[in-house]
């Protein structure tokens, strides 16, 4: 067994107003320095979104989480910012901004496996309850 590594996360969230500061949790992004991990996964619950905002374009955010997982996969097409260190991407993803896709402040945590660390997140922060 591995021993514990430490990663840092961030939710990613849909702030489809962001003059009302509503928001909802859409996916997450984790990064583990020592081994080099960096994954964002979303769940973007829609009909969330449209109880916030029954105008939101739903297109143009699924293009931009889109490119969140894009971006963390280093993905040629993605422009200059996918081919930066996987640490550099991280901090530009989560780096604060006011539009319609922000991340939460970076948390950190330990985990023998940062894969289903992002999926322990998901499921705990983004995805409906059971």
């Amino acid at each position: 067994m591995h021993a514990p590594e430490i990663y840092d996360y961030a939710i990613v969230r849909v702030v489809p107003r962001v003059e009302r500061e509503e928001f909802i949790n859409a996916g997450a992004i984790v990064s583990c320095q020592r081994t080099g991990f960096l994954q964002a996964a979303m769940a973007l619950d829609e009909a969330r979104l449209r109880a916030l905002d029954p105008h939101a374009d739903l297109d143009t955010v699924r293009r931009h989480l889109g490119a969140i997982v894009a971006i963390c996969a280093g993905e040629p097409g993605c422009g200059p910012i996918a081919q930066l260190p996987y640490r550099a991407r991280f901090h530009w993803l989560t780096a604060r901004r006011s539009g319609v896709i922000q991340t939460s402040p970076v948390h950190t945590g330990r985990c023998t496996d940062a894969a289903a660390a992002l999926e322990h997140i998901l499921d705990r922060m983004v995805r409906p309850l059971p």
